[in-house]
Order: structure tokens, then C-alpha cells, then sequence
């Protein structure tokens, strides 16, 4: 289904392309690839949000930029420094979202506030830091793999989101840690009394999330080459309708990644019709708003069919 409506969507853009099969199929390509990116970060919020408690990382955005910032510090425009840019990435948002578990789990502050002022503090912290200068360059091979073509004209990016997918789906259907994910994002209480440590696996899975996170500022800044000190913010409102869309419970203990993955493709999708019909900004934000007003309108009847 998803594939055919990619594909008419694709015929409906200006210029001939529906009239040629290969321009369609190009351009439908290029939409999936822009997706991955907000694919891989909503990833993290998925698992935030399956694990309940009226869980939402605001912080997404945030670590996107530091972690893009940091890769494209330490790469500095050499092939050889790519994998310590890489694992800095995944620690550092690791390491952020341990500290959103904790505040959550420990101090008992609500995930909106706690994961809102670790956002404020990230980027408190990349302007006192950078002061608006960040001195950089991407590694030549993170272009080749994640920006370019690999294997029969698919690009890299495409690649690492397929087997990204495989092994989400696998993490969450097929290991103990996704069924107490499941199980405490349904009941807390029950989840305790079943033997699940619910502390631990609340803490680990924001943990987790912010390793998604900077794994996603890591790809991002690999796509695009440059960074600039807002660019995770496109991705914050996103990741959450993604997730919405792709039929995740926002009361937790339901989803699944394959959703998320596709609630990416349909807002991508979404976006990029109403850049080709040359519609403002102002006009885009305000119907993916209302979309994820519409969802959370339906999330609360669940809710309460659900108490």
C-alpha cells in the first residue's frame, strides 16, 4: 500500500514525472531516503513512548544538533576519525537520555518537563560552546555510504535504514526487552508484580533513545554536510507525529517500529507535496499540527476505552 501510494504520489508532481516510469521511481526513492532520517530518530521516540507514563522525549531535537556538531567536530574531514565521530555520537546521547531516565524514574519529574529542560540545557550548552562558530568538515566516506548510491542505484542510507528496521523489529518482538517494554507501557503496577524491574528498564530505554538520537544527528550531518546550530529541530515535531501515525498508542504499551517507519515515509511524503505545490511554511506546520492534533484527540478516547 505504502509503495503505491509513493508511486502515485510521484505521478501527481509537476514536470512529466508521472509520464516516465524511471523518473518516478527516482523520485520515489528520493523520498524514502529522506526519510530515514526522521525514521532512525523517531526510533527512540518509539520506544519512549511504547514504555508509557505519558512518556514523550522533547530532548530529540537537541541531541540531534549536539551529537551533528560533535561528529562533524571530530571527523574534521578525515576518513580514519569517522568511527570515534560515530561512537562519541551514540555515547554522548546515550549518556543525555540516561540522565532523562533518571530525572524521570528518580526525581519523579514529568517526562514533558524533564526531557523539555534537558533540551534548554543542550542547547545552552552548544552555544557557550561553539559560540556560533563550529569548525568542521564531513568525512569524504560518510558522503559515499550515506548520501550516495551502493548497491543497484540504492542509496546507502536506504540500506542502513532496512537493516535498522530488521533489527528494531527483532529488539522489540523477539528479546525479553521488548516484552517488558511492552508490559510495563501497559500497566506499571502489574509489570512490578510480574517480576519485571521497571525502574531499570525505564531508565535503559531512555537511555536507548538518545543513543537513536545521536545515532541520527550522526547520519544527518552525513547527509547534508554542513551544520547549523537549530538543525535537529526540524525533526522533534516529526518524530512524534511519525510515531502517532504509524499507529503507536501515545498512552504506551502498543506499536511497533514497522508503524513508525511508515508514519516517516507518509509525512516525508506529505512535506514534500506541499513543497512541490509551493506552499508556505507557515501553511506546512499547520496541517502536520493538525494532524497531530487529530491523533491525540483519538489517543484520548483510547485511553479512556482503556481505564
Amino acid at each position: 500500500m505504502l509503495a503505491v501510494i509513493l508511486f502515485l504520489a510521484s505521478g501527481l508532481l509537476p514536470n512529466g514525472y508521472g509520464s516516465d516510469t524511471s523518473v518516478a521511481l527516482a523520485q520515489a526513492t528520493n523520498i524514502i531516503r529522506l526519510s530515514v532520517f526522521l525514521g532512525i530518530i523517531a526510533a527512540g521516540q518509539t520506544l519512549v513512548i511504547i514504555s508509557g507514563n505519558e512518556g514523550i522525549d522533547l530532548s530529540v531535537g537537541a541531541v540531534v544538533t549536539l551529537t551533528a556538531i560533535l561528529s562533524y567536530v571530530i571527523a574534521n574531514g578525515n576518513d580514519s576519525r569517522v568511527l570515534p565521530a560515530l561512537a562519541v555520537a551514540v555515547l554522548v546521547g546515550a549518556a543525555i537520555g540516561l540522565l532523562n531516565g533518571a530525572g524521570v524514574i528518580f526525581l519523579r519529574i514529568s517526562p514533558l518537563v524533564m526531557t523539555l529542560g534537558m533540551s534548554g540545557v543542550i542547547t545552552g550548552l552548544i552555544l557557550v560552546a561553539q559560540h556560533g562558530n563550529v569548525v568542521g568538515a564531513v568525512a569524504p566516506i560518510m558522503t559515499r555510504i550515506i548520501a550516495r548510491p551502493l548497491v543497484f542505484g540504492i542509496p546507502g542510507a536506504i540500506i542502513i535504514w532496512l537493516i535498522f528496521g530488521i533489527l528494531m523489529w527483532l529488539l522489540l518482538e523477539r528479546t525479553q526487552f521488548g516484552k517488558n517494554l511492552f508490559a510495563i507501557g501497559v500497566n506499571r503496577v502489574t509489570a512490578r508484580l510480574s517480576g519485571i524491574d521497571v525502574t531499570r528498564m525505564s531508565v535503559a530505554t531512555y537511555a536507548l533513545a538518545g543513543a537513536l538520537a545521536g545515532l541520527g544527528g550522526f547520519l544527518v550531518v552525513g547527509n547534508t554536510g554542513v551544520v547549523f546550530i537549530n538543525m535537529g529541530n526540524s525533526f522533534l515535531f516529526p518524530s512524534i507525529a511519525a510515531v502517532a501515525v504509524g499507529g503507536t498508542l501515545l498512552s504506551g504499551g502498543k506499536g511497533s517500529y514497522w508503524g513508525s517507519m511508515a508514519g516517516a515515509l507518509v509525512l516525508t511524503l506529505l512535506t514534500s507535496l506541499l513543497t512541490t505545490m509551493q506552499m508556505p511554511d507557515s501553511v506546512r506546520r499547520m496541517i502536520l499540527g493538525g494532524t497531530l492534533l487529530v491523533l491525540i484527540s483519538i489517543y484520548g478516547r483510547q485511553r479512556g476505552f482503556r481505564q
